[in-house]
């Protein structure tokens, strides 16, 4: 045996709900909050960016962002926040859950206001800069994973962690929906201060000057909520299972705890000190050990492999919803509209699509993960995914036909509900709990960096692939077509659901139950 377990850590796994609980709900969701609304706002602004800086006179159709440049303004957040991922998660056990957190969201608010404000004198000067600091945006956003999901772990109690955690990460919903508030607030203020007729009755008068201000309004607005929050993350105190596991001082983990529950915690110094010896003993293995491979190894491989998968169909499906909407003509055509009126056009659908699936699928996963368990409702989200998705692609011709667009999008609506009432959530809780504290943050960040990968993959792939295979948009190579593309989807959303098979599930337990962290290797075998 390692020890027992400490005082401190039992008051913390058997603490009634309180108000602290709330304000580190608050305080790490709202990282969460501007996570989402920087990663997706740009899909509310990628058309207009398009009609303003790539517009060709005469031409029958408004502008559009070449391949290579949609794919890399959309894209380059998420290579970003990939290496944010890595490089925090392993900062975040190396230096502390509370010394790095402060910092990735001062990274994300300076480099929102930067991105809003891109400068340049060609299109390609302003895009260039754009990409540059949304990619170091995305790297602040990385960070936020790893550190707000270990913190709000290893600070709620075992009753209701995977409540709490899930509600930290139900703050992306509202993210989604804050950005398209927005962007309806901005382009109706700007459409009724300065009217301006369809793209295909003039052209030139179309784009009013102004526009430029909308895009950079919208994607500088979400770093409010979040510097607001920057006074109470430095207020934290380090989460206790850090102190007292890693940095080794019960006492003081203890004593911060006290001030957090309001209540005497005494730490028994000779438990302690067993355990500290117990794990000096042998039970400092690492990363890249075969102790690690042994005891953690298909848990990495289940919780990578599932966040991959999702993360595909999940990315695709909100970065594309515009241009999916215009396809099955629940958006008018472009050219039908002027380029402020697109903008409000595409931010009422993914209002729509937020409220009425997005965020409820988020907020019924914090009422029933720790009734139904993280490994059922992951299994029954990709099954429902996979179903839908199909659904959507057998009778894909029927959907676009006149008269049944709106059964298209509550079918869509759908598959995000099951997303987040599913594997969206819960890929980012199990990875919390799993792991040993010293590991923990590390794995969550190699966990999500890996969910980053296969957004990538359905950013910069289903742009290609949805292409129509006999009519691409200007500037593709012919894809497989909308159809198919929600095809493959449905078969990575179906393989997600056979990788979840190797999650293990952690409801009810501590967090050292469950990484058999207090036992050696012959006791965790």
């Amino acid at each position: 045996m390692a020890g027992k377990q400490l005082n401190v850590l039992t008051t913390l796994d058997q603490a009634k709900t309180q108000w602290y609980h709330f304000m580190a709900i608050v305080i790490a969701g709202m990282g969460f909050f501007t996570d989402a609304y920087d990663l997706f706002c740009i899909s509310l602004v990628s058309k207009l960016l398009g009609r303003l800086y790539y517009t060709e006179p005469n031409s029958p159709n408004p502008g559009s962002l070449p391949p290579n440049v949609s794919a890399a303004v959309n894209g380059v957040a998420l290579c970003g926040t990939l290496a944010g991922q890595l490089f925090f998660g392993w900062l975040g056990d190396k230096l502390g859950r509370k010394s790095v957190y402060g910092f990735t969201l001062i990274l994300m608010v300076l480099c929102s206001i930067a991105s809003g404000l891109s400068f340049g004198h060609t299109a390609k000067g302003v895009i260039a800069t754009l990409c540059f600091f949304r990619f170091w945006l995305g790297f602040g956003i990385g960070g936020d994973y790893p550190l707000s999901a270990t913190i709000m772990s290893e600070y709620a109690n075992k009753r209701t962690r995977g409540a709490f955690i899930a509600a930290v990460f139900a703050m992306q919903g509202f993210g989604i929906l804050f950005g398209a508030i927005v962007a309806l607030v901005v382009s109706a203020g700007f459409r009724n201060s300065y009217p301006a007729p369809p793209y295909q009755d003039d052209a030139a008068a179309s784009l009013v000057p102004e526009a430029d201000c909308v895009w950079r309004i919208i994607l500088m607005f979400g770093t409010i909520p979040a510097a607001l929050t920057y006074y109470w993350r430095m207020k934290m105190p380090e989460t206790a299972r850090y102190t007292a596991l890693i940095a080794r001082n019960a006492k003081q983990a203890a004593a911060d705890m006290s001030k957090v529950l309001n209540e005497e915690i005494v730490e028994d110094a000779d438990r302690a000190a067993e355990r500290d010896a117990g794990a000096g003993a042998g039970n400092e293995w690492g990363l890249f050990s075969k102790q690690f491979m042994r005891r953690h190894g298909l848990h990495l491989v289940a919780t990578t492999s599932t966040w991959f998968l999702l993360d595909i169909a999940f990315y695709s499906q909100n970065l594309f919803q515009k241009d999916i909407f215009s396809k099955v003509g629940w958006i008018p055509p472009a050219k039908t509209m002027n380029a402020v009126e697109e903008v409000f056009r595409i931010a009422r659908a993914q209002a729509l699509i937020a409220l009425c699936g997005t965020i409820p699928g988020y907020w019924f996963t914090v009422a029933f993960i720790d009734v139904a368990g993280r490994f059922a409702i992951q299994l029954m989200g990709f099954f429902m995914m996979t179903v839908f998705m199909l659904g959507l692609a057998v009778p894909y011709h029927h959907w676009t036909t006149a008269g049944h667009h709106t059964g298209f999008v509550v079918m869509y609506g759908f598959t995000f509900f099951f997303a987040n009432f599913g594997p969206n959530s819960t890929t980012f809780i199990v990875p919390a709990e799993i792991f040993p504290a010293r590991l923990r943050s590390t794995c969550h960040g190699i966990s999500a960096a890996a969910g980053k990968a296969g957004a990538i993959v359905g950013a910069f792939g289903f742009l290609y692939a949805a292409q129509d295979p006999h009519k691409p948009e200007p500037g593709y190579k012919p894809g497989i077509g909308i159809r198919n593309a929600l095809f493959v989807l449905a078969g990575t959303n179906f393989m997600g659901m056979i990788m979840t098979l190797l999650v293990p599930e952690s409801k009810g337990l501590s967090l050292e139950e469950i990484s058999k962290e207090t036992v050696d290797d012959e006791e965790a075998a």
